[in-house]
């Protein structure tokens, strides 16, 4: 995947370099992924900025389940695995037409004076003897000395066969994991000192900690879907309220996040490079890709090494595929594949097993077999036609985004996207942000019309305790108005998780 070149401009840590099969994204979605959450794409997400509209937000989640509390090593990119943000921009399928890609370094700092912790984040007010690690206040120079383990990062832009570092005279520095307010007094001035701006491409670009925003019942669905109600499921009222909990339980409240999160002008990826307009080539596809090195002992006593090319092991672009639609026995080669051989797996588009459990399950009709309509939603971009009954060419699972759709508001933006009523055309499946309950969403793509018609959904509709809600940053409902347009993390020190059966949570069952 990745040109020769691109070995001369990433560093190599050949210390840190772990032996990962070919077989390897959503949390924890395939059974070798699982084993290794730093290179787990949890989530991806593209969407023009709604906070300047002329640009187009690309992220990649990753590291699931984050508990704030988990000291004293808490989360960092892992620096042996190579972290992609793939786009097609002439909807051939193949999303090599412009790639950015991040490779990060791991440093320790030596503690100032005498002191000398066993932590890698250290600060607190009563330090009196020494100043400087009174509290973590900078990510470089004074007030950055409890910053005793650090993550400074690359990041690289291919445009067709061409490599180039970006950020070039910048220390990029990774916002560490929120760890609570004496170590961290002030930790939504670290987030604007770890936003970087390329004045060469005006691109932005922010790598740290976040709160999770994908907000799902985990526990019912994948209880074989045994969500907490039955047909017709959700009310309509419910079903329209963006700012309420109906009866699902979330599994990740007051949980974080590693976030990779980039801003770039749209006449930067289009085609043409051309501003968002219909008259121009809006559509573009991408996904994101973590990717391990080959590794060859040459001789063992000698602890000789030969290094390969890099192996993909995880990749993400529509959510929930590989969850809901790929069978468990192909979830690791699947991982490993590129979204434009999508073809070999397009049986299970056909006949999903999902939609099956679902019958079985509700009692609702499904669409019959074969199903088209998902291979037309997932594999093709608008205009693009299946060949009969098979996915034809090109025949990707790339996350399409029309860039020409304009940006909805924060305040009123809807979590079922293109299914709202009334409808939310820049949201999923036109791209896909933060907060579009991908879930409900998803699950009535699968089922049909029926489920469409009875509001099948887990009864979790948003992260209901979001950092900073209802502030002048983030609206009441969990959406962050501004760059890296996920909110804060929760901190650890503070941490909550709003679990079933507690004050201001929903029953268990």
């Amino acid at each position: 995947m990745q040109p020769k070149t691109m070995y001369k401009l990433l560093p190599v840590f050949l210390s840190t370099v772990i032996a990962i099969p070919a077989f390897g994204a959503s949390h924890r979605e395939a059974p070798l992924i699982a084993l290794d959450p730093a290179a787990d794409n949890t989530d991806t997400y593209a969407f023009r900025s709604w906070e300047d509209p002329d640009k187009v937000v690309f992220i990649l989640n990753t590291i699931p389940s984050q508990d704030p509390a988990d000291g004293p090593n808490y989360f960092a990119f892992d620096d042996s695995i190579l972290y992609q943000l793939h786009i097609d921009n002439n909807k051939d399928g193949e999303a090599e037409d412009i790639v950015y890609a991040f490779r990060f370094t791991t440093e320790t700092r030596p503690a100032l004076g005498s002191l000398n912790f066993p932590l890698p984040f250290v600060g607190n007010p009563n330090i009196g003897a020494v100043p400087a690690l009174q509290g973590i206040t900078a990510l470089d120079g004074p007030g950055s000395e409890g910053l005793t383990r650090r993550q400074t990062y690359e990041v690289y832009e291919k445009r067709g066969k061409k490599w180039k570092e970006l950020f070039k005279g910048q220390t990029l520095v990774v916002v560490p994991s929120n760890v609570g307010p004496a170590t961290m007094p002030d930790y939504q001035d670290l987030v604007k000192q770890g936003i970087y701006t390329d004045s060469k491409t005006n691109i932005r670009v922010f790598s740290g900690q976040r709160a999770e925003t994908f907000a799902i019942d985990l526990g019912a669905v994948f209880d074989t879907v045994n969500l907490r109600r039955f047909p017709p499921v959700l009310s309509e009222s419910e079903d329209n309220n963006d700012a309420a909990n109906p009866f699902g339980n979330n599994r990740f409240s007051g949980f974080n996040i590693n976030s990779i999160v980039i801003e770039i002008p749209i006449s930067r990826v289009t085609m043409d490079g051309q501003p968002a307009d219909s008259t121009h080539t809006p559509h573009i596809g991408m996904y994101a890709s973590t990717s391990r090195q080959k590794v060859k002992v040459l001789k063992t006593n000698g602890k000789t090494f030969e290094l390969g090319k890099f192996v993909q092991i995880s990749r993400l672009a529509n959510p929930l595929v590989n969850e809901l639609i790929i069978n468990t026995p192909m979830k690791d080669t699947w991982n490993a594949s590129e979204p434009e051989d999508e073809a070999q797996f397009q049986e299970f588009y056909k006949a999903p097993s999902l939609a099956t459990a679902l019958n079985l399950i509700f009692g609702l009709p499904v669409p019959t077999t074969p199903r088209t309509d998902l291979m037309q939603v997932f594999l093709k971009y608008p205009g693009q036609s299946v060949n009969g009954t098979n996915c034809g060419y090109p025949c990707a699972e790339l996350l399409r985004l029309d860039v020409s759709v304009p940006p909805t508001a924060p305040e009123q933006q809807k979590r079922l996207g293109g299914l709202a009523t009334p409808a939310d055309p820049a949201g999923f499946p036109n791209g896909r942000r933060p907060n579009d309950d991908v879930t409900d969403i998803a699950t009535r793509v699968v089922g049909g019309q029926a489920f469409i018609e009875n509001r099948v959904g887990d009864g979790v509709n948003f992260l209901e305790n979001a950092p900073g809600a209802g502030t002048s940053q983030v609206t009441a409902n969990g959406i962050a108005k501004t760059f890296p347009y996920l909110p804060n993390p929760f901190d650890g020190r503070n941490r909550q998780h709003l679990d079933c059966g507690e004050v201001g949570a929903n029953p268990c069952n």
